[in-house]
């Protein structure tokens, strides 16, 4: 009887989500962003709290923030930089970056090396906890400053009726 491998499944699955970014991101940049595509994504991955519900997923809080930060500083930001936005068309556009593709791979190296020692010490429950909060905390100063980047594109509306 073959069983399937959880710490692989979980990698394979880490690189088809890596990959599904890379394909969502070209696809992007041919259309024009508004506001609700790029803070959709955080608020639509928060609901993903609810694991800490499950008492085998938790971990101290100390570690927590510690992952969320890593995620948020070291993470997250060669993604702030490599994504650029600028005024096309009347449109915001996320501009193309040959870069970002290696970022995403570099990142997932990272995260797969990472959660290969990081396995070893905690459950496999505990250590999705610890890679959703790095995720989370990548992904939201990310989308976070993108917003910002487009505030700042975005014409100002007239406000005199």
């Amino acid at each position: 009887m073959h069983f399937v491998n959880p710490q692989m499944t979980v990698t394979i699955g880490a690189a088809m989500a890596a990959g599904m970014a890379m394909l969502f991101r070209m696809r992007a940049s041919n259309k024009a962003v508004n506001p609700k595509k790029l803070l959709i994504p955080p608020f639509a991955m928060s609901t993903g709290f609810l694991m800490f519900v499950v008492p085998m997923t938790r971990i101290p809080l100390s570690w927590g923030i510690v992952i969320f930060l890593v995620g948020a500083t070291l993470f997250a930001y060669p993604l702030i930089r490599s994504s650029q936005m600028e005024v096309r068309n009347g449109g915001i556009y996320l501009k193309r970056s040959k870069v970002f593709i290696f970022i995403l791979v570099g990142l997932l190296v990272i995260r797969i090396l990472l959660r290969q020692f990081i396995e070893q010490y905690v459950t496999l429950p505990q250590t999705g906890a610890i890679f959703f909060l790095l995720a989370f905390g990548m992904l939201l100063p990310w989308r976070l400053a993108m917003y910002v980047q487009f505030r700042k594109l975005q014409p100002v509306k007239n406000l005199q009726g």
